[in-house]
């Protein structure tokens, strides 16, 4: 049998991610060698997903939060990798992935782009970890208070947006605009 039979077999002639069964194909897990236990057996939409050309559709990952259980590595390393696309945090602190198994999706993830840099109001380059202070009172939508001028932000991580950090206010993690804020 071929590799394509195989997953058709192992898979039970579904997506190996979200169960669809149609239009399906072999999809290489980088890096891969071309054998079984690298390939998994995907459809037309998840395959695209894939791609850094197409852009994600959210609703389509809900299938991750079972897919992630499998106990194929390569679908395994798939789950993880796009969540980590979506930056779904809460099913990425649920999965778990042997040593092994993390090396291999870690692997495979595109660096974030490097040619964003992050500035304060004052034109200071923002690295993660830093400590911000508002200087502005900011009306947090959807969590129903407003963040004081002078608060300190502290561990802040980058956003992936130009202009935009993310850093814990009463405990919310939220988004603020890098033109609010100053290094400390």
């Amino acid at each position: 049998m071929g590799i394509l039979e195989d997953l058709i077999k192992r898979a039970e002639n579904s997506c190996e991610l979200c169960k669809n069964q149609e239009n399906l194909d072999i999809f290489e897990v980088s890096p891969s060698d071309g054998s079984l236990e690298t390939s998994a057996l995907l459809c037309d939409k998840c395959k695209n997903q894939f791609e850094d050309s197409c852009e994600l559709d959210s609703n389509h990952w809900y299938c991750l939060s079972e897919s992630m259980w499998s106990t194929v590595p390569a679908v395994q390393v798939l789950s993880y990798r796009m969540l980590k696309k979506l930056d779904n945090q809460e099913l990425l602190d649920m999965i778990y992935l042997d040593e092994e198994t993390l090396e291999w999706a870690n692997k495979g993830l595109e660096s974030f782009d490097d040619s964003i840099v992050q500035k304060d109001c004052n034109g200071v380059v923002l690295s993660a970890g830093d400590t911000v202070t508002l200087i502005k009172d900011l009306d947090v939508k959807g969590a129903g208070f407003t963040a004081k001028r002078g608060t300190a932000v502290r561990n802040i991580t980058l956003g992936r947006e130009e202009g935009q950090i993310e850093g814990r206010v009463n405990g919310v993690k939220i988004v603020i605009l890098t033109q609010f804020v100053k290094k400390n």
